[in-house]
């Protein structure tokens, strides 16, 4: 296996996860993309007797295990100080960094009382530590997350979600993208379970959205291996990986909610996980028409920085209940504000440096190869691949949160 020194971490882990711990795996100063291609080669030629060395090393005859997770969870013995028991979790890499209640086996127990699925039921295998994602598991992180029994079913639900091969959940753990899984919760359990989806719904202040999106986290990363630094090679990352989860506010949208536009009926309640960057104020004070908002928004979309440029996948807009309802007030329905929005938020491609040009070109060919430079290029490959929900209070704001991009969000149903 070939990569960069700061992927070697990820290369050692995927080797092991696969059953090929002998793996040879030779590493070069990183970076090798975005810089000179005569500083490429240098870096080449120096690899090469390391190269010839690990082809002609003679490698383990049993070819290794597959380092999956099975069984029941393992059981430690942690410090009783609270304080002292948050350094132990950090040290053995367990923790996000904020404090954990100790996931005691009592505390779990009371926790699996939240589902009718059996302990063992397998749930969902997460790479990239290939780890299996088992009822029990999820429950333990979701203790240390600080979540409630009736908090588990969102959070089976949401791991349920990203296991689905079309979520793209390899890439998503160990991309340098800052993206992170944003759990949008609707159909009656949020307000049951009291998951904000109105004033200030993607902060704080609510405990069901911290924990849900907390304990998803924890998951990723305790059973699925994504630790940051290491597997998880983000960049910069960003606070939602912490917890990111929201409820749509059905009750101030005027159109369909998510769910309902997937073909659920508006009684089952359902997950929906999207590969999500931080949120991005719109601010449109002024905006008395749907044209105007549309205007706005499309003008805070249209950016060359944009994974869904070029990659494709579903942008997101989170409208503030304010906007969407001037929106509608004008006569457009949500999908005639998405095909408009398609039409209107594109990038000229004289925008974009001719490197970058060169590289999307391969990867979009339809999008960026062979076009003169007044050519204009939409943020998602078609109007229905842009994703429309609404949430928030008063005020005259929406939010955009782009995407991984080679991703698919992934709707799941909630079972109570």
């Amino acid at each position: 296996m070939l990569g960069t020194h700061e992927f070697r971490p990820l290369a050692l882990a995927e080797a092991k996860a696969k059953g090929l711990p002998d793996l040879g795996i030779v590493t070069v100063p990183h970076p090798i993309g975005g810089i000179a291609e005569h500083l490429v080669a240098g870096k080449a030629r120096a690899a090469v007797d390391d190269v010839l060395a690990t082809l002609t090393r003679a490698s383990r005859a049993d070819g290794g295990e597959a380092a999956t997770l099975e069984g029941p969870a393992s059981r430690h013995r942690a410090p009783d100080d609270l304080l002292d028991f948050q350094g132990f979790m950090m040290e053995q890499g367990w923790g996000d960094g904020l404090p954990l209640i100790p996931a005691t086996t009592e505390r779990v127990a009371a926790m699996l009382a939240g589902t009718r699925r059996p302990p063992g039921d397998l749930v969902a295998v997460l790479p990239p530590r290939l780890g299996r994602a088992t009822v029990e598991q999820i429950g333990v992180n979701a203790v240390l997350a600080g979540a409630l029994p009736e908090h588990l079913p969102v959070i089976l639900a949401a791991v349920e979600a990203v296991g689905q091969p079309a979520f793209n959940l390899q890439a998503i753990q160990t991309t340098t993208h800052p993206c992170s899984p944003l759990v949008i919760v609707n159909g009656p359990i949020a307000g049951r379970l009291g998951i904000n989806g109105a004033g200030n719904a993607l902060g704080q202040g609510h405990r069901a959205n911290a924990v849900i999106g907390r304990a998803l986290r924890l998951v990723l990363q305790n059973v699925g291996g994504a630790r940051p630094g290491r597997e998880d090679r983000a960049t910069q990352g960003h606070p939602g990986k912490y917890s990111y989860c929201v409820a749509e506010n059905e009750a101030a949208s005027p159109w369909e909610p998510l769910s309902v536009e997937r073909g659920f009926p508006r009684e089952i309640s359902t997950v929906t996980v999207c590969a999500s960057e931080g949120p991005h104020n719109i601010n449109d004070h002024g905006s008395a028409t749907a044209a105007g908002i549309l205007t706005t928004v499309a003008g805070t979309a249209a950016t060359v920085g944009s994974n869904n440029i070029y990659l494709g996948g579903e942008p997101l807009v989170i409208m503030g209940p304010e906007h969407a309802a001037t929106v509608a007030g004008g006569g457009w329905s949500k999908a005639a504000f998405k095909r408009a929005l398609w039409e209107r938020a594109r990038v000229p491609l004289s925008r974009f440096d001719p490197s970058n040009l060169d590289r999307f070109s391969v990867i979009h060919p339809a999008g960026f190869k062979d076009r003169p430079p007044e050519s204009l290029v939409p943020i998602a490959r078609e109007w229905s691949d842009i994703m429309v929900v609404v949430a928030g209070g008063a005020g005259k704001h929406s939010v955009l949160i782009p995407t991984f991009g080679a991703t698919r969000s992934v709707t799941q149903r909630i079972e109570e």
